[in-house]
């Protein structure tokens, strides 16, 4: 049974922050992955979302998702803690 994804509090945030900043944004469902798959001036994006609000022990990466990151063989995969961060990794790919 595929367990379903946990949102942060914040995502829906960063979502608007990054779709007003001209990208597009699709959610991914999938526990384990990464949160956000963004297109943005011809880049794909990926992203995982974690409330910069937390202290950095609720902040930890899951053993799924470390492990999607420790196996990710691009360097588009980013850990973002909230909108502004989400808009940084937006102005790298400019």
């Amino acid at each position: 049974m595929r367990l379903a994804a946990r949102r942060d509090a914040n995502e829906d945030q960063v979502v608007s922050a990054l779709k007003a900043y001209g990208a597009h944004v699709e959610k991914i469902n999938d526990a384990g992955r990464f949160d956000l798959l963004v297109w943005y001036r011809g880049a794909t994006i990926l992203m995982e979302v974690k409330d910069g609000n937390k202290p950095p022990s609720a902040r930890r990466l899951t053993d799924a998702e470390q492990a999607f990151h420790d196996r990710w063989p691009g360097d588009n995969l980013h850990i973002v803690l909230g909108p502004e961060d989400a808009i940084a990794v937006l102005r790298a790919y400019e």
